[in-house]
């Protein structure tokens, strides 16, 4: 980790963290969940070159905390085609989110608004593919919705990649429960729109900005089998992303991703 990431991390989230956690319940945690998909999908670009056919298997960790909540994942991806280390990648994503009113004790709901945050990520692929992202975010109540929030991010590039920095995110995540039957449809999923093009065209440093859709939609199987809601999930993902991991779309390398995957989820 680069010092100025490690300086951030000491000086601002850590502290916030301890402060809260101390002057909360002796056990902070609220509520946690996990689980772990495998996805077949077909279409996925970049990854894996000269194959478009990827399964991954991904575990995730979510939590909500007396100081805010907590997300993050990791994927292990698998090409098709391509033996051994050509065919593997991977990578994961640790979200912290500090709420403002749950620190401060005031209540700053307003409206459709339900909590003000300040939301941090640190991204990791394989070799020096790290990026530090901070900035402000928004939890809201939308009819129909389970929970919908709005992140919105700085991006800021590992040094050593090369990359040039100044990249801002939008970031909304949501989820909608609809019944069907003896059973449930669930529909989440997330959208990154990353603004603006950063450094120079034509270059190694050049990232483009790029529009990333990935939604789900999941049948709970085990309500409808007379188990516990909520913990066994089958149905589809889609994957749309403009110009993948910020380069630019051509005929010779494309990049331009529309990939839909069949999932299964278990939850635990």
């Amino acid at each position: 980790m680069k010092p100025n990431a490690l300086s951030w991390l000491l000086h601002s989230v850590v502290p916030l963290c301890a402060l809260a956690t101390g002057s909360a319940q002796a056990n902070p945690l609220m509520w946690s969940n996990n689980s772990l998909s495998y996805l077949y999908g077909h279409g996925y670009k970049v990854d894996g070159t000269g194959n478009d056919i990827q399964q991954t298997i991904t575990f995730e960790h979510a939590s909500g905390w007396t100081w805010g909540d907590m997300f993050l994942f990791v994927d292990n991806k698998w090409s098709n085609g391509l033996s051994g280390n050509d065919g593997y990648t991977y990578y994961g994503e640790f979200s912290p989110r500090l709420s403002l009113g749950k620190i401060s004790g005031h209540r700053l709901s307003y409206g459709i608004v339900k909590d003000v945050l300040i939301a941090a990520t640190y991204e990791r692929g394989e070799g020096r593919n790290r990026k530090y992202l901070l900035g402000p975010a928004v939890d809201l109540n939308l009819p129909g919705f389970d929970r919908f929030s709005l992140n919105t991010y700085y991006r800021k590039p590992d040094g050593i990649t090369g990359k040039a920095s100044g990249q801002w995110q939008i970031n909304p995540t949501w989820a909608m429960t609809i019944p069907l039957g003896r059973s449930d449809i669930l529909l989440d999923g997330y959208l990154e729109w990353y603004v603006n093009d950063v450094g120079t065209k034509g270059t190694s440093n050049y990232v483009a900005k790029s529009f990333h859709f990935n939604p789900q939609i999941k049948y709970d199987v085990g309500k409808a089998m007379g188990q516990a809601p909520a913990r066994f999930y089958a149905g589809i993902e889609w994957d749309y992303w403009s110009d993948k991991y910020g380069i630019e779309d051509s005929h010779g390398f494309p990049t331009d991703q529309n990939a839909l995957s069949a999932l299964i989820k278990v939850h635990f």
